[in-house]
């Protein structure tokens, strides 16, 4: 049976510190009714990248890839969910249902968002790669049963995103931001000039 939950309390903020994989979702709205666009669902990796700041906030690092959806949704409407889902014996999904804002780095809100990240999320220098961290108030927090979910081992984090970024220098990743992240799939803005910064 799901159950709607007042906060993160200390079990939730246990089972969300277990798991290796999250999801993120955001939509779109393009008519004036709300409607329009393209759904996204991004998984996210890198255990360390997730942090909860409060009973009603969590923020993760948010980084550099071949599209900017959430960005670019966040901007335009706030709106997001974040899943977590259990693939060992516990059968549970998590969503924390929340408006989300997008912090880059030089701006407003870095350096205190930065400092709940352990060196900005570990894998040392290849942390040049986070393109912003996502602050996230959460409205609503519930669970579900996840019978469904097969059960599943984790062999071992990909170290590929990483190592990409390694290879870059900070000008060629934000060179990759403005070509790759200025828009999204819909031609709304998101990682625009004006928000393009240097590792």
């Amino acid at each position: 049976m799901g159950k709607v939950y007042p906060e993160i309390d200390q079990r939730l903020r246990k089972f969300i510190a277990a798991q290796p994989v999250f999801f993120v979702a955001t939509a779109p709205c393009l008519q004036p009714d709300g409607t329009g666009g393209h759904v996204n669902v991004s998984p996210k990796g890198y255990m360390d990248t997730f942090a909860i700041l409060g009973p009603h906030r969590v923020a993760y690092v948010d980084l550099t890839g071949s599209g900017a959806e959430t960005i670019a949704h966040l901007r335009q409407n706030g709106q997001i969910t974040i899943m977590f889902c259990s693939f060992g014996h516990e059968t549970k999904i998590l969503r924390l249902y929340g408006t989300g804002a997008v912090v880059v780095r030089g701006s407003a809100g870095w350096d205190q968002l930065a400092v709940h990240f352990p060196a900005e999320a570990g894998l040392g220098t290849a942390r040049r790669n986070a393109r912003a961290i996502i602050d996230v108030e959460v409205h609503r927090i519930a669970d579900s049963c996840g019978y469904a979910v097969p059960v599943m081992e984790l062999s071992h984090e990909r170290d590929v995103l990483a190592r990409s970024a390694e290879k870059k220098t900070p000008e060629e990743l934000a060179e990759y931001r403005a070509e790759k992240n200025s828009v999204s799939i819909d031609g709304l803005p998101a990682l625009g000039p004006d928000l393009v910064r240097l590792p």
